[in-house]
């Protein structure tokens, strides 16, 4: 391989550079679109995520891209935009201490018995979340159900697929593994698949915390909101937060993130056990 025929094999292509006006500009587009906040120490990120985009396109300038966006609401391209700025950081049976908590309360409830997870992610916890009540309710049980929404369509397509690597079942008992799961062979060897019994269980859909209307018509038993207000100001965490009292059943539980204290943001919820609130 000649020298000319090497620098061209290995050469990435150069970028358009997001400027410091540029990156202004895509932090507030993000922040009108969704709400999130987008922290300095991403900023970074953000800009090779920019170029990359407008490359893509085959724009010449970041500038250009943002307004492309913005002169077409309902493009695709959002889609992208956003997913390029959320973190899908999950796991199955992350914070375990909380299944056991949803799996006694499920008992005691009356049923149809319904869960909204509002940051979905590629499926994990609403996985987590059927299993859990299928498991706690028992196989004769009906009318269990879990809403899974986000705002990363992404996201969303491959949570409704349901298919994982065997390293991201670890976590997983190996009872709820067996009895949930089908194990791949052939060409999905190395793969697991949430059974139908569950992913029947859960629907999927897109939702944006910060949309004037969200598309739910029920009310839920339980709400999972973990480690998502960390996106958003206080103003917006205090706005959702009172936007979820309503749609909780009476006794209904609110499940935040480790990390998270609802208890400083809002007075319409009290604290009732570890990093679980219900309705004041």
């Amino acid at each position: 391989m000649n020298d000319a025929v090497a620098n061209s094999f290995f050469s990435q292509p150069v970028l358009p550079k997001a400027e410091g006006e540029d990156l202004t500009r895509a932090v507030q587009t993000l922040r009108r679109r969704t709400g999130i906040v987008l922290g300095e120490h991403k900023l970074d990120m953000a800009a090779r995520t920019l170029g990359l985009h407008t490359h893509r396109l085959g724009l010449n300038t970041v500038r250009e891209y943002l307004s492309m966006l913005e002169q077409n609401p309902s493009s695709a391209e959002w889609d992208r935009f956003v997913s390029a700025f959320t973190i899908n950081h999950t796991a199955f049976f992350r914070e375990q201490h909380h299944f056991k908590t949803l799996a006694q309360f499920a008992r005691g409830r009356d049923k149809p018995f319904s869960v909204w997870c509002c940051a979905s992610s590629t499926g994990e916890e609403p996985y987590t979340i059927a299993m859990t009540i299928h498991d706690a309710c028992g196989p004769s049980e009906s009318g269990l159900s879990v809403i899974a929404t986000d705002i990363d369509t992404q996201a969303i397509a491959l949570a409704r697929k349901g298919v994982y690597t065997l390293d991201r079942v670890k976590p997983i008992p190996a009872e709820f593994l067996k009895k949930y799961f089908l194990r791949g062979t052939g060409k999905q060897a190395g793969m697991a698949m949430v059974k139908p019994l569950i992913r029947n269980m859960v629907e999927f859909q897109e939702l944006n915390l910060v949309a004037p209307t969200w598309p739910l018509n029920q009310k839920f038993d339980a709400i999972f909101c973990r480690n998502t207000m960390i996106y958003f100001d206080k103003p917006t965490q205090t706005q959702i937060l009172e936007r979820f009292v309503p749609l909780l059943k009476p006794g209904g539980l609110l499940f935040a993130g480790h990390s998270e204290n609802f208890t400083y943001i809002t007075k319409a919820l009290r604290l009732q056990g570890q990093t679980v609130y219900t309705v004041a």
